[in-house]
């Protein structure tokens, strides 16, 4: 009996240490477990809807590590205002960018271009006349079918223009099988490229990008490319704190049928004139006529609110009318048959003052503009255009008025300086 009690008594000892231990590590493991799925969840809310860390993870163009590269990193570290202004630029247009290179399949750095090339502003233009975010030349836009006219200039636009520069990407690395090298083509031209190629060849040199004689601006072109890398791969590492862009649209196309006028648009949606200048960049004119484009752009949270305000909108989506001139036609007699003033009528057209004689071109003519006004006793032209803001011989080329004799009474048109 007393083996046997002594037998129980140790397997009650054992099992109860077995208990403990099991207990022990339960509790030990649960902070543990508790702390990682924080970590998992952090990672996840601070990055799934983070555009910058999706670019991070789409890298795959080869570093280039020179002292140019190292002198641009410099550069920008030491002007962190600069790439703070251009990231904050491009909170508008950089999800659109990135998620058309991933679904292609193209390395993220693509979506860094548009940094050196325009400072991420669609209205940039160049001293060759290269436009848009991704500065398209007009030879080069016309080769894309990149529409440039008196209405609009699609480089400017930023879907149309970055599918165009994505397509010209793609065809000069396919070409080229290096991106360094399809990079410089897009920069300096595929020709100028080739020839340093061939002459490398000649002298039994390699022809990588590196070893090229390029021209200087192409020289700095890749190495500018890979410090905008180096900073965004690495911001806390060079003190420059970017921005905040979600990972989702901050912009859609809106199908329109109608004209409409761009500060008319502006005000439907809920958003400055200077908004949706940003995001429609490449019209021309303040009328975004519908048999020029069946679309306009605007931010993702205020398309509902458009819709909503265009329904009840009883008055003119736009107030102008498109007029073509006849050849050798007066801008005076244009301007006196609308009821506006020659001189608004050439800065609403963008007309040289000293041009006096129309083309057969297309002009655009403010609609209910000018004023009747009956001439009061003790009025003088002078002291009508004073205040109406206008002058003198803009009243009298209204009116065809030979000198500034009025009587009262008589009632005479007042043109509107715009």
């Amino acid at each position: 009996m007393h083996i046997k009690n002594f037998l129980i008594l140790h397997i009650k000892v054992c099992l109860l240490f077995i208990c403990v231990l099991i207990t022990g590590c339960t509790v030990l493991a649960r902070p543990q477990i508790s702390t990682l799925k924080n970590i998992i969840k952090t990672n996840k809310s601070n990055h799934t809807n983070d555009t910058w860390h999706i670019i991070r993870k789409g890298f795959n163009i080869p570093n280039i590590d020179t002292h140019l590269s190292k002198k641009w990193t410099q550069y920008y570290k030491e002007h962190p205002e600069s790439i703070k202004r251009i990231a904050e630029r491009s909170t508008k247009y950089l999800y659109f960018v990135v998620n058309e290179i991933n679904l292609r399949s193209l390395p993220t750095e693509l979506a860094l271009i548009p940094f050196i090339e325009s400072a991420y502003n669609p209205a940039a233009i160049s001293k060759n006349k290269a436009s848009g975010l991704w500065q398209f030349v007009p030879r080069t836009a016309k080769h894309f079918n990149l529409k440039q006219d008196w209405w609009l200039d699609e480089r400017r636009d930023p879907i149309i223009s970055t599918y165009a520069a994505l397509d010209y990407l793609e065809k000069l690395y396919k070409r080229q099988g290096d991106w360094h090298l399809a990079l410089a083509s897009y920069n300096c031209g595929e020709s100028v490229v080739q020839k340093a190629i061939e002459r490398n060849k000649k002298a039994n040199m390699p022809t990588d990008y590196i070893h090229l004689q390029l021209p200087k601006e192409t020289l700095n072109y890749i190495p500018k490319l890979q410090a905008i890398k180096n900073i965004i791969k690495n911001p806390n590492k060079y003190s420059i704190e970017l921005p905040k862009i979600e990972n989702k649209p901050y912009f859609q196309a809106v199908k329109k049928n109608k004209d409409i006028d761009m500060d008319i648009a502006a005000k439907l949606a809920g958003i400055s004139l200077e908004e949706f200048k940003a995001l429609n960049p490449s019209y021309n004119r303040p009328i975004i006529c519908s048999h020029h484009s069946q679309s306009i752009i605007l931010p993702t949270k205020n398309i509902d609110k458009f819709h909503t305000n265009l329904k009840s909108f009883d008055k003119n989506l736009s107030n102008w009318r498109v007029y073509k001139s006849k050849n050798g036609e007066a801008f005076t007699s244009i301007a006196r048959r609308f009821g506006i003033s020659e001189k608004t009528l050439k800065r609403n057209n963008d007309i040289r003052d000293t041009q006096k004689i129309a083309s057969g071109q297309l002009l655009l003519i403010p609609l209910n503009k000018a004023k009747d006004y009956i001439i009061l006793p003790g009025d003088t032209l002078s002291k009508i255009a004073k205040d109406h803001n206008t002058t003198v011989s803009e009243i009298r080329s209204m009116n065809n008025l030979k000198n500034n004799t009025i009587k009262h009474g008589k009632k005479i048109k007042i043109p509107s300086i715009q």
